[in-house]
């Protein structure tokens, strides 16, 4: 089973969503969502429309909390975790191994197993703030990153998105042990 967990990057959860409907043909998917993505209505839609999505894509209810999280290590391994998408924010505490929310801690369970994690980032800060948490946790055994691109060079210069289109193939390099490349594109 592939763990799917989505953070609060708002503008980006139907792109998500859709990439998760693709991987659904493939893979039986859990969906794990921050408190942010499960509770937080935007401009951009409805937090409880995208986790009822995210569920009816996968076949089971969502990773809400903490506590249902902690097993994936131990007693539920995962085949893979995919943190997409992965705020700046979450990222951080990856990096500094926070656990405050379901899917950091759905990431510490499953790493502590050895685990293959592939994220894919969406921050306005990755190229300032987050740059040197992309070097730390990129540096870790198992851990792969979507290929990423600025998305506004103007407005937002410190902005990286993963190229979600790319999800599937970093996902199948990821679980052979390789970093899809080129990684910034």
């Amino acid at each position: 089973m592939i763990g799917y967990a989505m953070c609060g990057s708002f503008c980006t959860l139907s792109e998500s969503l859709g990439v998760l409907e693709g991987l659904s043909s493939k893979y039986e998917l859990l969906p794990i969502m921050s408190y942010n993505a499960s509770s937080t209505d935007t401009r951009f839609g409805r937090a409880e429309d995208f986790m009822r999505r995210a569920e009816e894509i996968c076949g089971r209810r969502a990773v809400l909390t903490i506590k249902d999280a902690e097993p994936l290590g131990p007693k539920c391994p995962l085949d893979a975790l995919i943190v997409c998408p992965c705020t700046g924010n979450t990222l951080a505490k990856i990096s500094c191994a926070v656990t405050d929310t379901p899917v950091t801690m759905a990431v510490k369970a499953h790493m502590r197993n050895a685990g293959t994690l592939l994220i894919a980032l969406a921050s306005n800060d990755a190229l300032a703030a987050n740059l040197s948490n992309i070097g730390e946790v990129l540096g870790r055994k198992n851990v792969y990153f979507v290929p990423m691109r600025q998305d506004d060079v103007v407005k937002k210069p410190h902005s990286l998105v993963a190229d979600m289109r790319l999800v599937p193939d970093a996902l199948a390099a990821a679980l052979s042990g390789r970093q899809l490349r080129p990684l910034f594109i």
